[in-house]
């Protein structure tokens, strides 16, 4: 496996693998690898010819106040990692390299990037859509993956890959867990032991409730009124940030489940904040 940190030579590699026809597959992540992540690079394996897998812990995508210093780094243990599941180059760039000091363009994602995560975090997803936008020209992947933990961020890197016409195929993938259910995350290592106990219930939650829409209770307020009441008996350490129902392409709020709804929750606990959701479906006709 190949190590790059100069960002203009990964351009400079890839669009010398672009013109080998060579299908480049491209896992874009922070790093602290756990078996979420390695899903990833496994489907990446599968289906390209050459696997890019980058590690960069974006500021940017960080609001004032909130766990850029103390998100999690293990760079020997992700380079063993990445190299174990087959990635042939590790891109590892640093903020210097990626931002100029004056940089002064960045990309917004109007509407998607609204609610949910982009309340409580209002500077998130323009940072994530730069971010992500920037990592595509430099890499110029034929595909890349990412987890459907964060379906919002999916459907902002979507509708920007729509937008602005980037020839790339965004692949979201299945939520890898915990035998307990609890989402694989990089700030799980911040858990007390009380809140980890705790934590599960966050897909319990959104479980019963994806189990109430297919039972065919279509009224969202009862259905997450339900997953509320569940939260808030078994997971009294977490304090919600919001437990709501949205459409899986616009993630606007819906008011009934006529169609496949993302049920979307993100919890705070004192050092971590969680998200989880569940793709909730109307009875079969």
């Amino acid at each position: 496996m190949r190590i790059v940190s100069d960002p203009k030579k990964m351009q400079e590699i890839s669009m010398g693998l672009r013109h080998e026809r060579k299908k480049v597959g491209f896992v874009p992540t922070m790093g602290y690898f756990h078996q979420g992540h390695t899903s990833l690079m496994d489907y990446a394996r599968e289906h390209a010819d050459v696997v890019v897998v980058s590690l960069f812990v974006n500021p940017t995508q960080f609001g004032p106040n909130e766990d850029l210093d103390r998100y999690p780094r293990d760079f020997e243990h992700d380079r063993e990692v990445a190299e174990a599941a087959g990635a042939d180059i590790l891109f590892t760039p640093d903020v210097k390299a990626m931002y100029a000091p004056d940089a002064s363009t960045s990309v917004t994602v109007e509407g998607v990037s609204a609610g949910l995560c982009g309340a409580s975090r209002p500077t998130h997803f323009r940072g994530v859509a730069t971010v992500v936008a920037k990592l595509f020209m430099l890499v110029n992947p034929t595909f890349a993956v990412f987890g459907e933990k964060d379906r919002q961020q999916l459907a902002v890197i979507r509708r920007m890959v729509r937008d602005l016409d980037i020839p790339v195929a965004v692949v979201g993938r299945p939520i890898v867990r915990e035998a307990d259910g609890l989402a694989l995350s990089s700030r799980n290592v911040f858990l007390s032991r009380e809140e980890r106990g705790q934590a599960p219930w966050l897909n319990k939650c959104l479980e019963a409730a994806a189990a109430l829409a297919a039972s065919g209770i279509r009224d969202v307020k009862t259905i997450l009124s339900a997953a509320a009441d569940i939260l808030a008996a078994h997971a009294p350490l977490g304090a919600v940030d919001y437990l709501e129902a949205v459409d899986p392409d616009s993630m606007q709020p819906v008011d009934t489940v006529a169609g496949p709804v993302v049920l979307a929750a993100a919890v705070q606990f004192s050092r971590a904040r969680l998200i989880d959701n569940r793709l909730a479906l109307p009875p079969e006709s």
